[in-house]
């Protein structure tokens, strides 16, 4: 009888040993394996941390540039539909990616500079979740190197070399409040907004100073340049010409970033001499405080292949012009292209 009670308390506690078991076996794995909604909450924190992590950077940039803020500006290009390698440098691809989104957006200057205006947009469509289609607004070219990829961009080198696409029109073409030697309305009077807005400051600074400049030529079409450059052969030959006339692609004034200035001391002339006037030794001294260049320095015709002329102002922004003109350099010397 002894033996028989002695059985059954040990299958009693054998079987609370099991159970016992069990219960410790499912709780472990509960506690292992959170619920679905523990997930997707941490599934949003994660989300919400890389969306924190994007950053614009706050300085101008622009081609050339090569810094810890190019990369951050490539990275946010990325992240509203560009594909761009965030190599740090500021070339072509980066250009060009600031310039199609330029063009994509309404108002927005159309520079290939990246800007405050810029960094603005560009925040404002990643805040409101939106992407761009790249090449939308300005297709990514494949050509050749010597026909200009995005003729759009403010730095952008026409010369002997790089040639603009054919059929190319500047957007934006407005007539500058300045002086002109002449009243009528002419399609040369016209230049860019954001350079006939630059020339517009240095006209009236040098009104300040006791000067008076005069606009004598700016943009030009490709027909317009075409007549010029064969009317300059007819007189002159054509090895002669192509020492101060450009062929029709190939001149500068048909970016619209272009004007010619000139004063009363020359008679209203495009000439050298214009360069020993105080107007000229002023611009000289203070165009690049508005952007501008004096585009064919003297001393610098084996790189830029035309006659020094110190009426030809090319609108480059203000950053580019500043460190071309206290270093002597050519637009080709600056973007290496020299």
């Amino acid at each position: 009888m002894f033996n028989k009670r002695l059985t059954a308390w040990a299958i009693l506690l054998a079987a609370a040993l099991l159970t016992a078991a069990c219960n410790s076996s499912t709780d472990g794995q509960q506690t292992a394996d959170p619920a679905p909604e523990e997930k997707a909450e941490d599934s949003d924190k994660t989300t919400e941390t890389v969306t924190k992590q994007v950053e614009f950077p706050q300085e101008h940039l622009h081609k050339t540039d090569a810094n810890d803020a190019v990369k951050m500006l490539q990275e946010a290009l990325n992240r509203v539909g560009y594909d761009i390698n965030p190599s740090g440098n500021y070339g072509e691809d980066t250009t060009w990616a600031v310039t199609d989104y330029q063009m994509q957006q309404d108002e927005l200057p159309v520079t290939g500079i990246y800007d405050d205006e810029t960094r603005g947009a560009l925040q404002d469509t990643f805040e409101n979740n939106e992407t761009v289609e790249p090449g939308a607004g300005l297709e990514k070219s494949n050509t050749d190197v010597e026909t200009l990829a995005n003729p759009h961009e403010i730095l952008a080198l026409v010369n002997k070399e790089n040639a603009l696409p054919e059929g190319f029109e500047p957007l934006n073409l407005v007539v500058p409040e300045v002086r002109f030697p002449f009243e009528d309305f002419l399609p040369k009077k016209q230049m860019r907004q954001v350079a006939a807005t630059a020339m517009e400051d240095m006209f009236e600074d040098a009104d300040e100073a006791g000067l008076k400049l005069f606009a004598q030529s700016g943009y030009r079409s490709y027909d317009r340049q075409d007549a010029i450059f064969a009317a300059n052969v007819q007189e002159h030959g054509e090895e002669a010409a192509n020492n101060f006339s450009a062929r029709p692609g190939e001149s500068e004034h048909q970016t619209g970033l272009t004007m010619d200035v000139t004063s009363e001391d020359v008679n209203f002339q495009l000439t050298t001499d214009f360069g020993e006037t105080d107007e000229g030794k002023w611009l000289k001294q203070n165009a690049a405080d508005y952007g501008f260049i004096i585009r064919y320095p003297k001393g610098k015709e084996s790189i830029t292949q035309y006659q020094y002329e110190p009426w030809h102002l090319r609108y480059v922004g203000q950053q580019a012009a500043t460190d071309i003109m206290e270093q002597g350099i050519t637009l080709e010397e600056y973007l290496g292209e020299s």
